[in-house]
């Protein structure tokens, strides 16, 4: 795994230009290039491994999509939304390059990634890269990424036209487990599988998304700065409806762990150490097995 992620670093640093006006290139490099575990790339490349497909067939696709997701980070730490001051342990964008190039940053990181897609996927079919975009834009927008933000933001201020559950769960399929599917759903395209794999993908990708913000949920109240390198505790501060806020913390930590199981029993067959990793990993420190 530590090898995708240098191998993906390298990857980001060389398709993310610095030219003129620089201001705009700066602060989308920023973000971009500030250290991370890469999770969605790294799914989406390995799935596609998983398929019989290369890595470098995949590159720009798993590229593209931790530009979409850095995208999503720089917007949610604004004022605005989160209003959080720092990102990887880092000032956040708008500290750095002030709010309106942080806005124009995550702007430019949206329209930048499917153009990444189209320019350097040059051993993709034209139907491939046609699908891959189609998915982009589906989950990137108001049925998927913007519509768990919009969501999440009326939840704070408690205007909830849907039971609290089912705000809760439209929030985490939108919000977090719609780019894990993004990741595994253009993987799979990149390898040509057939839908019943698809299919399989997409609901290990969307019950690991589930797990992925429970997990996340429960960090906020465990962790600390220096662990997740952005502000701890807000999520109690501001009201958030979250798993743990709705159901406790032992609720929320059973969840998480049943998830977990389900992808394992998913993923099985395919003997993935990556998976197997990435899913021990999160596991354990729930857990509290971490070494």
């Amino acid at each position: 795994m530590k090898e995708l992620i240098n191998l993906i670093d390298k990857k980001l640093n060389e398709y993310m230009p610095v030219c003129y006006p620089e201001d705009i290139f700066k602060a989308m490099k920023y973000t971009l290039m500030l250290p991370g575990k890469r999770l969605r790339p790294v799914m989406c490349i390995e799935t596609a491994r998983l398929l019989g497909c290369e890595t470098e067939k995949v590159l720009p696709a798993a590229c593209a999509l931790e530009m979409l997701h850095v995208q999503s980070l720089i917007h949610d730490d604004l004022p605005c939304m989160d209003n959080d001051d720092f990102r990887r342990g880092k000032p956040s964008n708008h500290k750095v390059f002030g709010e309106a190039n942080a806005v124009l940053a995550g702007d430019a990181l949206l329209t930048f990634a499917p153009q990444l897609i189209i320019e350097k996927s040059k051993e993709l079919s034209s139907e491939q890269i046609v699908r891959i975009i189609h998915e982009y834009t589906k989950f990137a927008g108001a049925y998927g990424l913007i519509a768990g933000q919009v969501v999440d933001i009326e939840s704070e201020g408690g205007k909830l036209v849907k039971s609290p559950e089912e705000t809760l769960d439209f929030i985490h399929l939108n919000k977090t487990a719609v780019l894990f599917r993004l990741a595994v759903r253009m993987g799979v395209i990149c390898a040509n599988a057939d839908k019943n794999t698809f299919d399989k993908f997409d609901t290990f990708a969307t019950k690991f998304g589930l797990a992925f913000q429970i997990y996340d949920d429960i960090m906020d109240e465990i962790s600390s700065f220096e662990e997740l390198g952005k502000t701890i505790g807000k999520d109690k501060a501001t009201g958030k409806l979250t798993y743990v806020s709705l159901y406790g913390m032992e609720n929320a930590k059973n969840k998480f762990r049943g998830l977990i199981k389900e992808c394992y029993d998913i993923i099985e067959e395919y003997h993935s150490e990556i998976f197997n990793e990435i899913l021990e990993k999160l596991y354990k420190r729930i857990s509290g097995e971490e070494e």
